[in-house]
Formats: C-alpha cells, structure tokens, sequence
C-alpha cells in the first residue's frame, strides 16, 4: 500500500521577519527566494509598513502570518480581524482570552484568514507568571488556554514545542493547528526565549508550525540557516513515517 507524500517542509516554517526597517525585509525576501514559503510580521515591521508588505507578499503566493496579538474590546477586535482578512493575509494572533477569541472568530468568517490564540508566551516561565498575577504555572495555563481556544472555534494555538505533545494527548483535536515559537537549531543561542526547542524535536513532538527568527535573520548567510532548517523538518517527518510504519 503506497503512502501519501509527506508535505513540503517549507510549509512547516515561518520564518519571522522581526526586522527594523521595510527595505532590510524587502532584501531578506528576494535573498531567500523559494527556500521560504511563509513569513512572520509581527508589531517591528508591522508599525513600519509591514502591513502593506505582507498585503504584496500574498498577492506574489506566499504565506503570511500577521503576528499583532490582538486584544481588546470585542468591536474593536472584530473589526481589526476583519481588517487584517482583506490582506489575504492567512493567519492572525490574538490573545488567548474568550472574549477576544469570540470576537476574532466572528470577525473572520467568510476569508480564508486563521485565528491563532497565543497561550503564555514562549519568553515567560512560571516566575513570570505569578509576577503578572497568574495563580496557575505554564504547565497549568497552557492547556487551559488551548481548550478554551478550541471550544470557542479557534484554528490554531501559539505555544511552546515542550508543550505540544501534552496538549495533543489531553484532547486537542488535528484540526487545531500547534503552531512554535521559540525554536533554536542546536549550539544556537536562546536569547530571550525561555522554552526552546530544536527544529526536529518540535516536529517530532508534534508541532504543526515552527516560527524562526534571529537563527535565520540574523545568520551569516540567511540562505543556508533556512535550508539547515528545512532539512531539519524533513528528517523528522521522515523518521516520524518511518516509525508509524514500523508499527502498522
């Protein structure tokens, strides 16, 4: 019985276009040519005519990920998301709070455009979180946040790779994307990411979507870190078949 084509490890990659000026991002684009398929735009390029960027790298085929954590009054909510929809951009983050995800929900129907909830970001541990008033740890909140997501429609969740697999095996349905930050190749610097993960590891545990940055962007020679990258995600989905069919 032949088996279906692993998908394109492109596909699997954001690459996060956390850069300071439109012209550098523009530069990065055109010297990344077909070795990225999907980008990043998070509040740096996106206060910066990063909007209109991303509204033109869509237009030319490629992926865009408006990463603005939107969170505020319902209206407001609604109407930024549908903003955002008539970029053709494909996915938005909010945060993971119900009332904005309702709103969010609601103000892309009809468009392509996916909502991502974003948990507790991959910059904070359980420190952070009881400074910012949490009465829950990471491993808490996460998975509380990501049902709530799920439930009320949303399409995906912004989380770290350490907390893929767990949320998978308490009932996150396939469909919910599991999208990564905080992905560092290995010997790579974490920065100020406090829950890393390699490529391949964040794909074997599970995660649908990895977003890199700083190993890319600020790399010697951006073109080689991506395809390092890239081969990394082919590997394990490679090794992820191979061990499905060795138990089938």
């Amino acid at each position: 019985m032949s088996s279906s084509p692993l998908p394109d490890p492109r596909e699997k990659l954001f690459v996060a276009l956390d850069l300071p000026s439109l012209g550098e991002a523009e530069r990065l684009v055109s010297l990344l040519g077909d070795t990225v398929t999907h980008y990043k735009i998070g509040y740096r390029l996106g206060y910066s005519d990063g909007i209109g960027f991303g509204r033109e790298l869509a237009a030319a085929g490629k992926t865009i990920f408006f990463d603005l954590k939107l969170h505020d009054i319902d209206n407001t909510v609604r109407e930024g998301v549908e903003a955002i929809a008539r970029t053709g951009a494909h996915y938005l983050t909010v945060h993971a709070y119900p009332q904005t995800m309702r709103a969010a929900v609601q103000g892309r129907a009809g468009s392509g455009l996916k909502i991502l909830a974003v948990t507790i970001l991959t910059s904070w541990n359980d420190l952070d979180c009881a400074e910012a008033g949490y009465a829950g740890t990471v491993s808490t909140l996460v998975p509380a946040k990501a049902r709530q997501a799920a439930a009320i429609g949303i399409d995906g969740i912004v989380c770290s790779a350490q907390e893929t697999a767990h949320l998978r095996a308490i009932g996150i349905p396939p469909h919910v994307e599991l999208v990564t930050p905080g992905i560092r190749p290995a010997g790579v610097d974490g920065g100020d990411q406090k829950r890393v993960v390699t490529p391949g590891d964040a794909i074997a545990g599970g995660a649908d979507r990895l977003v890199v940055g700083r190993p890319i962007t600020a790399a010697a020679d951006p073109v080689a870190a991506a395809r390092e990258i890239v081969k990394a995600i082919d590997g394990a989905q490679r090794s992820l078949r191979g061990n499905v069919s060795r138990h089938i």
